[in-house]
């Protein structure tokens, strides 16, 4: 291989660890909710001993979950888009739902968080007044499959709606508002209508209210002290570090092939000189007095000289 392919593969080794390196900077803490979706989908599907369709089963989480309520219900996808589920738990499913990709069979993973709400779907500024209800959809072909992905379920005629109960309201507080997070934990919201919400996705759903910061007690001034940095700037400086790392690796890059190319024109110009010099040296001759100087003379001839007259018949 030539100085270009090694070149050419440094290169692309060097891209390569540069891409691989990029994703780890980049990479936000992952969301925990995620983790805990996959965990009970799991104890979930373990609950089928004797699955029937449309027949809602009890899941047992372990003891580090307790308050976590957790169940799972088997359906033809043709009778979810047919008939729907009238009622499963605090859900109405209405006809005209719709998975996709298309399986023949799914099963409906029913979540209620209890006590562990806020800490899985904590929202800055809000409190929750019923626990965070979640309903995802699975493929039911195995039922001893673990980390399944969820199905993209959607109600294409009425929404699904989800009647919350026991919600503590305050009379003289800010109007409640409904809450629903999408796979990826974002937060969208909704008017609530007597305790109803509406969605026409999967996803995990709570009602909240605004919180109100009790007013704070009269203080003598004090001197004002340094506020500490905020999400958005360590986000910024976390930004920062990943462009000046992408910029100084690239530069970094680039020097090195200029170092690398510099030094094999070097090397060639170094050979060129020693052959340069190898052809003005050439063989030397010996000195043989003729009169009063001295002339170069070989030693030996390659060709002996001939007489032309010798070839003559």
């Amino acid at each position: 291989m030539g100085l270009p392919g090694s070149l050419a593969m440094l290169v692309a080794l060097l891209a390569l660890s540069l891409l691989l390196w990029l994703p780890g900077l980049m990479a936000q803490p992952a969301n925990p909710a995620l983790g805990l979706d996959a965990l009970l989908q799991d104890y979930a599907y373990r609950a089928f001993v004797r699955p029937r369709t449309g027949v809602p089963y009890e899941a047992v989480v372990p003891a580090n979950l307790t308050g976590i309520k957790v169940s799972a219900m088997r359906l033809r996808t043709g009778s979810l888009r047919r008939k729907g589920v009238p009622m499963y738990n605090e859900f109405m499913i209405p006809p005209g739902v719709v998975a996709a990709p298309y399986v023949e069979r799914l099963v409906f993973v029913y979540q209620n968080l209890g006590n562990w709400s806020s800490t899985y779907y904590p929202l800055q500024g809000y409190t929750h007044l019923t626990p965070v209800l979640g309903l995802l959809a699975y493929d039911a072909s195995n039922l001893s499959a673990t980390n399944l992905p969820e199905l993209d379920v959607r109600a294409y005629g009425d929404p699904i709606r989800i009647k919350f109960l026991n919600v503590a309201l305050n009379p003289d507080g800010p109007a409640p508002k409904c809450v629903s997070f999408d796979l990826h934990g974002l937060p969208s919201f909704s008017n609530a209508s007597d305790n109803v919400c509406s969605t026409v996705v999967q996803g995990h759903f709570s009602i909240v209210v605004e919180s109100i910061a009790p007013s704070p007690a009269p203080v003598s001034p004090i001197p004002p002290t340094p506020a500490a940095p905020r999400a958005k700037k360590k986000n910024k400086s976390k930004v920062w570090i990943v462009v000046g790392s992408v910029l100084g690796g690239s530069l970094l890059l680039v020097l090195l092939l200029f170092l690398i190319l510099w030094v094999h024109k070097l090397k060639q110009r170094k050979k060129m000189q020693q052959m340069e010099r190898a052809a003005e040296v050439g063989e030397a001759l010996k000195m043989t007095p003729v009169g009063e100087t001295k002339a170069p003379a070989a030693t030996v001839t390659r060709t002996q000289p001939t007489l032309e007259n010798e070839y003559v018949p």
